[in-house]
């Protein structure tokens, strides 16, 4: 069957090359076969046929020369094309890959002649590969389809479907890494040979057949092909590595620190620099006693529940988690990577965590679990950021007199709190609502520390803390004592409860009580035991009276103060 579309002196080259190319094949394989059964008596006849059928090639390529160009001038090649010809050359020098196997190499030999087919897939066998035969273009796409081969070594010129149209198919299925095609071609113009590369061929070799060059190709492709799968399953076990060293490191550091340590071989290595950075701390108050009588399972799901809610309202912030100590967590705005805006995010941030603590607690309540409350403090600053540590065991982390700075802020938090200083009231620019200024003399800081009551930032509100205090019908009696850091002051004090809520109460007392400052206080209520609270000074109230907050009520005492609000409540209407 002729093609239309192919040039008749081409066809007549090939058909002129293609006998004579079998002739040699034939007798290159005939004379191995003779070598390796010890019948050397046939090895010279069979080198003189294969010298004659070469000769008559030669005579055939000055008789039909290779059809020119488009150019204009022929292009023929041999065995290699010329310089300036694009073609996938084998690899340079490399490190040894283990033996190939060949018995387990499936190769797939496409073309119409039978000859050819038997010759090649012969020759192919005798060297341990599985080497199988399809007559046709249409026949070696459904074996593909069908089963699977690791080389395929395609005709370029076949009735029906062209090598071509073979090559075209089977990219469109497979990339050139998955399945290496070599074009075998008795066309020798360099037109043919780079359409046959610009279609996805790997490679091609020539008729009359070299076969130590079509097994060169076809080793160098499978070798190839193997160090291509090894690349992509080593790249496979480090994007799980990746991957399981984001899910384990994720928990502690946030995505972009995990990302600067696997992109950075420097990454891991100790050392810090100077940064400004935003610091946001937070603690539960009183969490020891509400804890009292839980089981250890009820504890940890408490705290586990609150800390994965808070790490997500800080990630999602933007923060880095520097570490978790107890119920308190540390967050850095402004490390490892600097923005603009790390104090406006860090004062959301803040605000955005005691919203989440209201939909916490709603979920505790339906699992009988306490209520929690928490403070938090937010302070700008200079520190030193990096890794700290040693060669075994190292942590992403922050030093510097701010860390100790915004601790001291937040150990003068209440709960539902947030405290900002004014550092980060000026960074976080416009739109930041504060109530009352606020100087706090924290040990080990030589003025006062200057701090804001957040209240809000844009159209984001902090949950209202301060409960609506109710007068109570008798003032109860109490002695309190100042508590300065873990020590509480013998002096005692006389003080009264005049009126009461569910978080805090006004109290009125001879001594002059200061904003921020801590106390114990023992209630003394009519017909009842002594009961111990904590709590802390907010502001000053009319008539030299201060209104508190309480820090730690146990369940039971929660209980009894609720009950006692509503009883002062309904005594009103």
């Amino acid at each position: 069957m002729t093609d239309p579309k192919v040039d008749p002196r081409a066809r007549l080259r090939h058909d002129l090359r293609t006998p004579l190319s079998q002739i040699i094949g034939y007798a290159e394989l005939l004379r191995d076969e003779a070598r390796d059964h010890g019948d050397t008596g046939y090895v010279a006849d069979l080198e003189k046929i294969r010298t004659a059928a070469r000769r008559a090639l030669e005579v055939a390529d000055e008789a039909v020369p290779p059809t020119p160009s488009p150019s204009g001038t022929a292009s023929p090649f041999l065995e290699s094309p010329s310089p300036g010809t694009p073609f996938v050359a084998a690899p340079g020098p490399r490190p040894p890959t283990p033996p190939l196997d060949a018995s387990a190499v499936r190769l797939l030999v496409v073309d119409d002649n039978e000859l050819n087919r038997d010759m090649l897939t012969r020759r192919l066998g005798a060297r341990g590969f599985q080497a199988e035969g399809a007559a046709d273009g249409e026949g070696a796409l459904r074996r593909l389809d069908e089963e699977r081969f690791d080389v395929v070594l395609l005709d370029v010129m076949m009735p029906g479907l062209s090598g071509l149209d073979v090559l075209r198919g089977v990219r469109r299925r497979w990339p050139e890494s998955d399945l290496p095609v070599i074009m075998v071609t008795a066309r020798d113009a360099t037109e043919d040979v780079v359409e046959a590369l610009q279609a996805g061929a790997n490679d091609y070799v020539t008729k009359p057949l070299d076969f130590p060059v079509v097994l060169a190709r076809v080793e160098t492709q499978l070798t190839l092909k193997r160090q291509k799968e090894e690349i992509r399953r080593l790249a496979e076990d480090l994007e799980l590595r990746n991957a399981f060293i984001r899910s384990l490191f994720g928990r502690y550091v946030s995505e972009e620190v995990v990302t600067g340590l696997l992109a950075s071989p420097e990454g891991p290595k100790l050392g810090g620099e100077h940064r400004r950075v935003t610091l946001l701390m937070s603690d539960l108050r009183g969490f020891t006693p509400l804890t009292e009588g839980l089981s250890p399972e009820q504890v940890l799901r408490l705290l586990n529940s609150y800390l994965a809610t808070m790490a997500d309202v800080i990630l999602a912030h933007q923060g880095t988690i520097d570490e978790f100590v107890g119920d308190g967590i540390l967050a850095i705005f402004g490390a490892p990577l600097a923005r603009p805006d790390d104090a406006r995010r860090a004062v959301s941030c803040a605000a955005a965590m005691q919203a989440a603590i209201v939909g916490l607690n709603e979920r505790n309540a339906s699992e009988g679990l306490p209520r929690l409350e928490m403070g938090v403090a937010v302070h700008t600053g200079e520190v030193i950021v990096g890794n700290i540590g040693s060669e075994r065991r190292t942590k992403y982390g922050v030093v510097g007199s701010a860390v100790n700075r915004a601790g001291r802020i937040e150990s003068f938090t209440v709960g539902g709190q947030v405290l900002i200083s004014d550092a980060t009231r000026e960074e976080a620019g416009e739109g930041v609502r504060v109530g009352a200024r606020l100087a706090i003399d924290a040990k080990g800081t030589r003025e006062p520390i200057v701090v804001f009551d957040l209240r809000g930032l844009g159209d984001q509100s902090l949950p209202d803390a301060a409960d609506e205090v109710v007068p109570l019908p008798v003032p109860m009696s109490a002695v309190g004592h100042v508590v300065e850091g873990k020590r509480v002051e013998a002096q005692a004090f006389e003080a009264a409860l005049t009126e009461l809520s569910a978080h805090g109460a006004t109290i009125a007392s001879p001594r002059r009580l200061r904003p921020l400052s801590n106390l114990k206080l023992e209630l003394r209520p009519e017909g009842r035991d002594p009961v111990e609270i904590y709590a802390k000074v907010l502001a000053p109230a009319p008539e030299g009276a201060v209104s508190v907050r309480f820090t730690s009520l146990p369940a039971e005492i929660d209980r009894w103060v609720r009950g006692l609000v509503a009883e002062a409540r309904r005594r009103q209407q």
